[in-house]
């Protein structure tokens, strides 16, 4: 009886803060969201329009992801410095810029100013993932997952609404005087902005902050009462390693496979007669699909268990590559269920891997070690936006959907193994 008061007492401001914490990274996914949203709608096209090349269309999304690499180190080390608040409020803002930039870019026809703003533009996606770590900072482990898809979920509705205003924001452009592509880069400025100025008022009390906090005076009163343990089972570092590593391929995978596909999609209903409009709704139902499906996701993992549902991401993202790759090429609609499914594979499998590596890793070193594990994820995409480019002029956009479903099967084999060594 005696332990058990002091720990329901505690809770309760926890529990609190916990709420305040997701009501206001909801409010900034909801901008960022939109923010998001330019660069995958218009992106490949404008740099399409500007390089002169097909083959050279995936550098948008390439030097974006690659931009959204040092960007996730940079707040990873600013939020294991001063928290989380700071961390993503500066990342919003560098996204930001990086859409202005781009802006600038066409109005200038210069490919060097786009390649600098894609790449600085790259730090809002960057920071619109890193945002989920935040809501699973003060959540128990058994809530985890449904912590981290609770944020995810809020970047559906600016994901869904942001690529439907790409004709009226090109009217928009063109009315300013500047190019219509980058209508919606002036909806992703304003957009990021928002986001960073909802979280450097809003965010209090810091979630990191806190969660250290609380884990010390935790630690402290287990000193001072040997004679009680908490009954919690800690993983050694080893298990650690494997749960990070584990998390990671997961992670890799399926950003590689989604951002591949998801690229070139639009570059190729462009080329077989489709209008901004049409490929711009294909988009959103895709964004949508990614983020609205995560409280699924989070109950499927705090249900069913990490490593299993990440292999049902592997199945789905194949089953979504073999859509694609037989989508007429006039019907708009079976390109749409096309991407729902692999926005609901990298749902999936993103919430999952999160879920594994936030519980092999300590709060001491939280924070940098997620922004050191979400580089591999700009890499992954970086990769796969470079990589789908160069697939489809050589060996066109069904090969490329196939080979990306094949690809995600590698996620099978790890996850047995992890499974048989009992990883978290």
């Amino acid at each position: 009886m005696t332990t058990t008061v002091p720990a329901q007492v505690e809770d309760l401001p926890r529990s609190q803060a916990q709420r305040r914490v997701l009501i206001v990274l909801i409010a900034a996914q909801v901008f960022s969201g939109a923010g998001l949203a330019a660069g995958v709608t218009v992106g490949a096209l404008l740099a399409q329009d500007m390089l002169g090349s097909t083959s050279l269309a995936g550098l948008f999304g390439a030097l974006s992801t690659a931009g959204s690499a040092l960007a996730a180190v940079a707040v990873g080390r600013i939020s294991q410095a001063r928290g989380r608040r700071p961390g993503l409020a500066a990342g919003y803002l560098a996204g930001a810029i990086g859409s202005a930039g781009v802006i600038a870019a066409a109005v200038a026809g210069s490919s060097v100013l786009l390649f600098a703003a894609m790449f600085v533009y790259g730090a809002g996606a960057a920071t619109n993932l890193l945002a989920r770590y935040a809501g699973a900072d003060l959540a128990a482990p058994e809530y985890r997952a449904r912590a981290v898809s609770t944020v995810l979920v809020a970047t559906t509705l600016g994901g869904v609404v942001g690529p439907n205003l790409a004709a009226p924001a090109g009217d928009l452009a063109h009315t300013l005087g500047i190019p219509r592509l980058t209508g919606l880069f002036l909806l992703s400025g304003a957009a990021y902005a928002l986001a960073a100025l909802v979280l450097a008022v809003w965010l209090r009390p810091d979630p990191l902050l806190l969660a250290r906090t609380l884990e010390a005076a935790h630690a402290a009163a287990a000193v001072a009462r040997p004679d009680e343990a908490d009954g919690r089972v800690r993983p050694t570092a080893g298990r650690r390693r494997v749960g990070v590593l584990v998390g990671v391929l997961v992670m890799v995978v399926t950003q590689l496979v989604m951002v591949a596909i998801m690229t070139m999609t639009p570059v190729h209903m462009h080329d077989h007669g489709h209008g901004a409009a049409a490929s711009g709704l294909v988009i959103s139902i895709h964004i949508g699909a990614m983020y609205l499906p995560a409280p699924l996701s989070g109950w499927l993992v705090d249900r069913y268990g990490r490593l299993t549902v990440a292999a049902a991401a592997a199945l789905v993202l194949l089953a979504a590559g073999i859509v694609a790759a037989n989508a007429p090429v006039g019907s708009a609609a079976v390109f749409a269920v096309a991407l729902a499914l692999l926005g609901v594979g990298w749902s999936l499998g993103l919430v999952s891997s999160t879920a594994i590596i936030t519980d092999a890793v300590p709060l001491a070193t939280r924070a940098r070690t997620q922004g050191l594990v979400d580089v591999s994820i700009a890499i992954a995409g970086a990769t796969g936006g470079m990589a789908s480019g160069v697939v489809v002029a050589g060996a066109g956009y069904p090969a490329l959907a196939v080979g990306g479903g094949i690809l995600a099967l590698a996620i099978v084999p790890t996850v047995v193994v992890a499974a048989r060594g009992r990883c978290p």
